[in-house]
């Protein structure tokens, strides 16, 4: 088994999906300094005693990968996070839910009759996976973060009021998610992917092209994902009051969750799996 160097050795790269995120770090961040590579801003600094890099992803999966591909090359990241907003698939996962991704795959990618559907050539395999135990910290972690207490009067997401956007205090949900360059929000569309990957969670356009960068470059990896609306032409709620109110919020306090408890020694390798 392969195993990393001590992830203090290396500073963790933390990728945000929208700008808003992006500021919330950064305005925990007292001393950070931008550093400009291939077109995008990066933030080196410290967050919860912590050395970060900090960095807006990019729409889509070419735009992810190669923010993901600087992170590891340019600025040596020992892990790397990414948070963001999904469309939920799952029958249970709701507006305001957050799926922890125990498996990723690119929903969009078939090079058949060479490889089967959704395989990645190279890997011999469709679905990526963070190291299990890792996966489990995350989803614990995450739970500890929006737990009702959080949510609760004299909370530290007491702020976040829910209910003005008839939503329900979050559940933790792990599992798959999927990604392709495509903005799903059309019932057809997200039954199709139901249908052919029937325990889907979300859906979203970057999180596998993260984790086949993070595969190549033995990077533990976490993608946490908010669920923003049902990936079908339904308004559940406001998008970019959502996302001011609740997923900005929750990303930063799963930021600062994992960074209390995430592992100081050697972390096992992520292994791509079928």
């Amino acid at each position: 088994m392969q195993h990393l160097p001590d992830p203090h050795i290396g500073p963790i790269g933390i990728m945000a999906a929208m700008p808003q995120e992006l500021q919330a770090l950064l305005d925990l961040m007292p001393d950070e300094s931008r550093v400009q590579r291939g077109g995008r801003d990066f933030w080196r600094g410290h967050l919860g005693g912590r050395e970060v890099v900090a960095v807006l992803s990019g729409i889509g999966k070419v735009a992810a990968a190669t923010t993901a591909t600087l992170l590891a090359d340019a600025f040596g990241v020992s892990q790397l996070w990414f948070t963001g907003v999904a469309g939920g698939l799952g029958a249970d996962v709701r507006v305001g839910d957050v799926v922890v991704a125990s498996a990723l795959l690119q929903h969009d990618l078939d090079v058949s009759p060479l490889f089967p559907r959704h395989e990645v050539p190279g890997l011999g395999v469709s679905r990526l996976h963070p190291p299990a135990a890792w996966v489990a910290q995350v989803a614990d972690a995450v739970a500890d973060a929006l737990s009702p207490q959080a949510l609760a009067p004299g909370g530290p997401l007491s702020h976040i009021h829910l209910d003005t956007l008839g939503l329900r205090a979050p559940r933790v949900h792990t599992g798959l998610i999927a990604s392709g360059d495509q903005f799903v929000n059309s019932a057809e569309d997200a039954d199709t992917l139901r249908h052919h990957l029937p325990d889907v969670l979300a859906v979203e356009m970057e999180g596998a092209a993260v984790a086949q960068v993070c595969v190549a470059f033995g990077l533990p990896y976490a993608v946490v994902r908010t669920v923003s609306d049902r990936a079908d032409a339904s308004a559940h709620v406001d998008f970019e009051r959502f996302v001011r109110s609740v997923a900005s919020p929750y990303s930063l306090a799963i930021a600062m969750a994992l960074l209390k408890v995430m592992p100081d020694g050697a972390v096992a390798a992520p292994q791509a799996h079928s």
